[in-house]
């Protein structure tokens, strides 16, 4: 555990509340008889604690942005993606306490435990330390800058933004196909490209054909043909 709060930059008066944080349901149910609570309370407490961080960095940072804008940023942030990161990024998945189940199913990488279980801790520093500690922590592995840009990179409509720009000149015509496709079926990778008028101006590829076709999109924007359409 001393690990552990050396990632977080916290040092828990209450150890007893990061155990519990860590403490999947599925543990708790095989050790009925021990008196343990699963992180599920955590979770739903530590759920709205990163909303409200999350909500007054925003506010804060961004002084004209409207309510939509907003709520769209702070969604993205959030999202379990981000928090699987987040937990990726403290290797929590090394301390979890995971029933035996959970244990041979491959939990410890699991998106969704390791999301849950990040909130879980963002719950513990707030009953142990505060708004303050809760503060810190959730800024530093979330709502940086940085990481921000690149959230909002990826939020990004590229298709719709592609066709908004040649809809600005008449008879334009945009279409996309799939060029190829490779890899297992449980990983595909697609390649698809986008034409304007029948010629190739953006390739892109993804491991689903929308994430394909938005980067095809987005590489039509930056090449010379895409802007000048």
């Amino acid at each position: 555990m001393h690990t552990l709060e050396e990632k977080l930059g916290y040092r828990f008066r209450d150890r007893a509340l990061l155990q519990e944080a860590l403490c999947h349901s599925s543990y708790a149910n095989e050790h009925r008889g021990e008196g343990l609570c699963s992180n599920e309370r955590l979770e739903f407490l530590g759920d709205s604690v990163l909303g409200f961080v999350a909500a007054e960095t925003l506010f804060t940072r961004h002084s004209t942005l409207p309510e939509g804008d907003l709520t769209r940023i702070r969604a993205a942030l959030v999202c379990e993606q981000s928090l699987h990161e987040a937990a990726r990024e403290l290797e929590l998945g090394r301390y979890l306490k995971l029933g035996h189940g959970e244990e041979a199913g491959g939990g410890r990488t699991r998106a969704s435990i390791l999301a849950d279980a990040t909130e879980a801790v963002f719950a513990a520093v707030y009953l142990d330390g505060g708004i303050d500690a809760a503060r810190t922590l959730i800024s530093r592995l979330l709502l940086e800058r940085e990481r921000e840009s690149a959230v909002e990179r990826k939020r990004r409509d590229y298709k719709t933004e592609l066709q908004e720009q040649i809809q600005k000149k008449p008879n334009q015509k945009l279409t996309y196909r799939l060029a190829g496709e490779s890899g297992p079926d449980h990983k595909k990778t697609f390649v698809v490209e986008v034409l304007l008028n029948d010629a190739v101006i953006g390739c892109g590829e993804g491991h689903s054909k929308k994430e394909a076709e938005q980067m095809a999109a987005r590489c039509a924007m930056e090449c010379k043909v895409g802007k000048e359409a």
